[in-house]
């Protein structure tokens, strides 16, 4: 049976690397139209090999009475973003003759849509490769909305399941059949695309620029076309937009299915969405004002200064408007702390998840009021759900190995000699998928280029983590997994 399920995770993992070889024609397309023959090779020989490799895998065909259980589920899960990164590279050692383990890092960082990179002069950089990994952003955050709504709910992952109803059982809340709820989403996702490619175009970038922006913002990525972020784009209309869209990246889609099919009022009701927002809007007026006294800036322009900022950190999509660490020790503390949070269930965003919070607000309040009142039965429900023991120890198991595993990776990078401000919000940004650290190395003014191989590829297994949910992966290097 066990063969027979690897058989089964092969030949999906085929699929993905044909899809993924497809992917690549968009770049060569895009090099031609730019008249850039010379990186036209890097894409085309990568497609082949890697269209190849995807061919091989499918050619044995898909085992007729093999099916996934559950635990095969986080197997092929993880299997499938290591085997897409490891393919994904290879353009990047074609076109820039970088070493693989900066290649792996990038795409690692553009899959996973955390957006910390090593690359550097990208506003002269090959076309072809600047589309390559705004689409890695794309396709990672679609990859890993599918993720969130159908597989991790099932798994039972960090609380997950509080979803379960929304996001797995399609035959009740949103549609008849789940591969419907998928179509739906997928096209949701490219509408989303599009809209905010013609706001940013709208609001004064080229269309090349707008294309790359939009897969970037809408996935929570935070990949740019120019070394400066979106301090390269001085006029307010685009911050504005950029806020908008890494906003609608962080929402719960399945609500968008919902709001598509009639219920208008799925996402203002949600408590999610409402925590989210309330968070958001609450962090710019308080941090906003406080620029203003500490600065030269007027207040609306401390304010959208900072709405730029602090939700791409949160919303962990990692684009900058200029270097917040000068702003004082206040700030730099305040923005390590919003790199924890993240966004909603469900969405392109990384992070804890807002929810995680709510309901240990949720769990503190009912332990509070079960000291006052020690025989009381207190029933906590979030959104309409019980938080019954389950879901409490689950979310409790993946908050402390959330929080293990940055500190694990952190003294990795102390020990291989890094400073402990590069340390710990290297780790910290690479498990939450939020792109920048702090400190004058990975700061939003610079990048990850001159740290040692060795911290680039605990770096980017903190990446794979962070994306999967930590136990998803964990799960793998248990004794008990490997007993069929």
């Amino acid at each position: 049976m066990f063969i027979a399920a690897l058989r089964l995770i092969g030949f999906i993992l085929g699929i993905f690397l044909i899809a993924l070889a497809i992917s690549m024609m968009i770049p060569l397309v895009t090099l031609v139209g730019y008249d850039r023959s010379d990186d036209l090779h890097a894409f085309l020989w990568s497609s082949l090999i890697t269209f190849a490799s995807g061919v091989a895998l499918i050619s044995r065909g898909r085992p007729e009475l093999a099916q996934l259980r559950p635990r095969d589920m986080y197997l092929l899960t993880t299997a499938s973003w290591v085997v897409v990164c490891s393919f994904a590279a290879l353009p990047m050692v074609f076109i820039s003759n970088i070493t693989y383990t900066d290649a792996f890092f990038e795409t690692m960082s553009g899959i996973t849509t955390t957006g910390s990179t090593i690359l550097t002069g990208l506003d002269t950089a090959s076309p072809g490769l600047l589309i390559w990994r705004s689409m890695l952003h794309w396709l990672g955050g679609i990859g890993f909305i599918g993720m969130a709504v159908a597989i991790l709910p099932l798994l039972r992952v960090g609380g997950m399941r509080l979803f379960q109803t929304e996001s797995s059982d399609w035959s009740e809340k949103v549609t008849p059949r789940s591969h419907v709820a998928a179509t739906y989403i997928l096209w949701l996702y490219i509408a989303l695309t599009g809209i905010a490619t013609l706001a940013l175009w709208a609001a004064g970038m080229t269309l090349f620029e707008a294309i790359n922006h939009a897969m970037s913002l809408i996935s929570t990525g935070g990949f740019s076309t120019s070394d400066a972020s979106l301090a390269h784009w001085p006029q307010p209309a685009i911050h504005w937009v950029a806020v908008v869209v890494m906003i609608l990246g962080s929402l719960p889609f399945t609500l968008y299915v919902a709001t598509a099919r009639g219920n208008k009022s799925a996402l203002i009701k949600d408590q999610q969405v409402r925590g989210f927002l309330g968070f958001l809007v609450i962090t710019w007026l308080l941090f906003g004002t406080w620029l203003c006294f500490n600065s030269d800036y007027s207040w609306w322009e401390s304010f959208r200064i900072v709405a730029v900022n602090v939700t791409s950190v949160v919303t962990t999509t990692g684009v900058a408007l200029g270097d917040y660490t000068l702003w004082g020790s206040f700030a730099v503390m305040l923005f390590f702390y919003l790199t924890f949070v993240g966004g909603c269930s469900g969405s392109t965003a990384g992070g804890l998840k807002i929810f995680r919070f709510q309901v240990a607000f949720s769990l503190l309040s009912g332990s509070l009021n079960k000291l006052i009142h020690p025989r009381s039965v207190i029933r906590k429900k979030y959104n309409g759900h019980l938080i019954d023991e389950d879901i409490a120890r689950s979310l409790l198991t993946f908050t402390f190995f959330f929080s293990t595993t940055i500190g694990v990776i952190a003294l990795g990078l102390a020990l291989l000699g890094l400073d402990w401000t590069t340390a710990l919000t290297g780790a910290a940004t690479a498990v939450c998928n939020v792109g920048p650290g702090l400190g004058p190395i990975i700061g939003p003014a610079g990048n990850f280029s001159s740290l040692p191989d060795a911290a680039k590829w605990l770096l980017t297994i903190g990446m794979l983590l962070g994306r999967l949910e930590i136990l998803t992966a964990l799960v793998l290097f248990t004794p008990a997994f490997w007993r069929y």
